[in-house]
This record gives structure tokens, C-alpha cells and sequence, in this order.
């Protein structure tokens, strides 16, 4: 029976949407609102834009899940430090440092023998039991998380870089590029060592159509 891997098609619309609303327009409201009224102004947009995709969606009877939640949170409290410091970079500086704590996560789950992309993977697709325990494939898991653990890395390291040596516009609009360009390479690479794996082990795949 062939392994059903959701199409690139259907990755990009839960994808797309998320990125907008998370990453793109906060960031293109921090820039303007900087612009025109200063930091604390800048703040209080990004600040609002939180609240206001929650009363949206609360508004339009849509569930509050989770990971939006604890989103919400954490922005909140990157804005308290960040008007609390008078500093930007303490706002931009915050998140990076939750990435390189992230990749320390992936990197831990390695030495517990419980690769975290296998977690993800299984979210995505659906894998027999006997083939998710097979060597080669927790192998591969192995393999992707740590070049997951090193992704995270390298993107938080150059962003780190990027915010202390440049000026702010710079890094606003470099590292959404240079972020986006390491982890497409990294997905490419991924699939293509996923589908190695999976072929070595005689199993063929297709892709769920909409």
C-alpha cells in the first residue's frame, strides 16, 4: 500500500496563512507604526494585532486553540520587556533566544532516542507501526532532527547577528530572506532523505490530491 504524503499544495494553505498572520504583518506593523510613531507605538500595534486576531476569531465563533493562546502570552510578554528596556532589539532579541532553546529541545530528543521530527512526521503522515519502528527510518528521524536542531541554530545565529550589527530596517528586511531561504533548503533536503528512506524500505508513495 503506498504512504500517503500530503501534497505541497495543502502544506502551503495551512502554512501560508499562518505566516501572515504571525510573522509578515506584525512585522510589516512594527516597521510603519516605528516609523510614524516611535517604538512604544510600534509596541502597542503589534500588541493590538494579537488581541485583535483573538476577538476575530472569537467573534466569528472560530476555537481559540492552544498554541494561539500561549502565543498571545509570550507577545505580551516580549512588549512588557521590550517598553519596560526602551529598546527594540530586546523585542526582536527574545524570540531568537526561544529558537536556540528549541533546537536544544530537538537536540535533547536525540540522546532520550525520541527524535522529535519523527513526532511531526507522524502528524502529517501516516506511517505503519512496524515502519516507524524500523531502524532505517529511526534513523532518518535522527537524521532530520539534528539538521533540524542545526536549521534552528543557524537561523537564530544569523538573525542575532543581523539585529546587533545592523540597523533595524536592514534586519527587518533581511532576515525574513535569509530565514526563508535556509529552511526551504532544509525542507527540500528533508524530503528528499525521508523518501530515500522510505524507498530503500520498498514502500511507494504518492501524494494526497484535494
Amino acid at each position: 500500500m503506498p504512504v500517503a504524503l500530503p501534497s505541497l499544495k495543502s502544506l502551503a494553505r495551512q502554512a501560508i496563512p499562518r505566516l501572515l498572520e504571525a510573522v509578515i504583518i506584525p512585522l510589516a506593523l512594527f516597521y510603519a507604526a516605528l516609523a510614524v510613531l516611535g517604538l512604544n507605538g510600534a509596541l502597542a500595534a503589534v500588541l493590538a494585532w494579537a488581541y485583535g486576531s483573538l476577538a476575530w476569531r472569537r467573534l466569528r465563533g472560530r476555537p481559540l486553540s492552544p498554541s494561539m493562546i500561549l502565543a498571545t502570552v509570550a507577545i505580551t510578554i516580549r512588549v512588557a520587556l521590550a517598553a519596560w528596556s526602551g529598546s527594540a532589539i530586546v523585542y526582536f532579541l527574545q524570540p531568537e533566544l526561544g529558537t536556540i532553546c528549541f533546537s536544544m529541545v530537538f537536540l535533547a530528543s536525540i540522546r532520550l532516542r525520541r527524535p522529535l521530527v519523527g513526532k511531526l512526521i507522524g502528524e502529517y503522515v501516516r506511517l505503519p507501526q512496524a515502519v516507524m519502528a524500523h531502524e532505517r527510518i529511526r534513523r532518518c528521524f535522527v537524521q532530520l532532527t539534528l539538521l533540524w536542531a542545526m536549521v534552528l541554530l543557524a537561523n537564530a545565529t544569523v538573525s542575532i547577528w543581523l539585529l546587533l550589527s545592523a540597523t533595524l530596517g536592514t534586519y527587518l528586511l533581511v532576515r525574513p530572506i535569509t530565514v526563508a531561504v535556509i529552511s526551504v533548503l532544509a525542507f527540500t533536503c528533508s524530503m528528499a532523505l525521508f523518501l530515500r528512506a522510505l524507498r530503500h524500505l520498498g514502500l511507494q508513495t504518492r501524494t494526497d490530491t484535494d
